[in-house]
């Protein structure tokens, strides 16, 4: 059975490494590759690969977030996460949405390749130093809480959403989905009123928290979630 994988990193050199390393299995095929959230969802739309081996620091849109609108896609595609992040909110919230691995950068390529293989077989496969069990509680407890309230958000109110957290004006998102500023204001209020936030420095905060916006190295990060 052969593995059909997209690479997704903003990073030229890294690509060309993993494909390098990846390349020499011989159940593993690399068909694409990716250097931005958008790109890896166009491509996964027209390549269906079996798995996304996908960094979670891309330029446009957090790694967090592709595997979120994956999951509300209904996308076959498994996803293994490699990333430098190992704080637990982060792979936590990779698993909730569907990611069967979780490896991170530094490990060893074999660990990459067992990941690969595991989720390929339905899987979940996360890096030793992540202290799975702990993680693995955290995923259990969360699982069992009240309905995620990024959940209730309807599709328009999840394109608004990292627009108004970024800092874009109603007019400048109204004239980006090409509705109105007013309409926008209204989407606005109801995705702080779902979120159960009430301004944006609130706003900004969740995003953040829930990776809806980029990763930033500088920002601090509380794992309270």
């Amino acid at each position: 059975m052969t593995i059909s994988i997209l690479l997704a990193d903003d990073h030229t050199i890294l690509r060309q490494g993993l494909r390098a390393i990846l390349e020499v299995e011989s159940d593993i095929i690399i068909i694409g590759e990716a250097d931005s959230g958008q790109e890896v969802l166009d491509q996964i739309k027209e390549l269906k690969p079996d798995i996304l081996v996908l960094d979670l620091a891309l330029p446009d849109m957090s790694g967090l977030e592709v595997i979120r609108r994956l999951h509300y896609g209904s996308y076959q595609t498994q996803v293994v996460v490699l990333s430098m992040h190992a704080r637990g909110a982060y792979v936590q919230e990779a698993l909730k949405y569907g990611a069967k691995g979780y490896v991170l950068k530094g490990s060893d390529a074999k660990e990459l390749v067992q990941a690969i293989r595991q989720a390929m077989l339905g899987q979940h496969y996360l890096s030793p130093s992540l202290a799975k069990s702990s993680v693995e509680a955290q995923f259990q407890m969360t699982q069992s809480q009240r309905l995620d309230p990024l959940k209730t958000l309807t599709n328009r109110e999840r394109e608004i959403m990292p627009l108004a957290a970024s800092g874009m004006s109603s007019s400048g998102i109204g004239e980006r989905l090409s509705i109105s500023p007013r309409t926008v204001e209204v989407h606005r209020a109801r995705i702080l009123h779902k979120l159960g936030l009430q301004n944006q420095a609130e706003l900004i905060r969740y995003s953040l928290q829930r990776g809806i916006l980029p990763f930033d190295e500088s920002t601090s990060f509380t794992e309270n979630t």
